[in-house]
């Protein structure tokens, strides 16, 4: 346990930050996810779900949940997983 106050006071901070960014990523896989799973079924709300899951992405990496490069990776493997499914559900 840290005797410092300034490193007692630190120490709190990171846990309520902890916290808080644990449940925007848990939000921001979970949407990734189920957008995943509406791709693989072909719902009828895929665009919208998708359209929601790169939202959680943004807000997740405006909050600086995860790095911006980390959202445009994250994004881009959705999309282009997105554009496979639909184009073999077409073809």
């Amino acid at each position: 346990m840290a005797n410092i106050r300034s490193q007692i006071k630190r120490n709190r901070q990171n846990e309520r930050r902890r916290v808080r960014n644990k449940s925007v990523r848990s939000e921001m896989r979970t949407r990734t996810k189920r957008a995943v799973a509406a791709l693989k079924v072909g719902a009828d709300d895929t665009a919208e779900v998708v359209r929601l899951a790169v939202k959680r992405i943004d807000k997740a990496a405006a909050a600086g949940v995860i790095h911006k490069n980390q959202a445009a990776n994250r994004k881009s493997r959705l999309m282009r997983r997105a554009n496979s499914l639909a184009g073999a559900a077409d073809g």
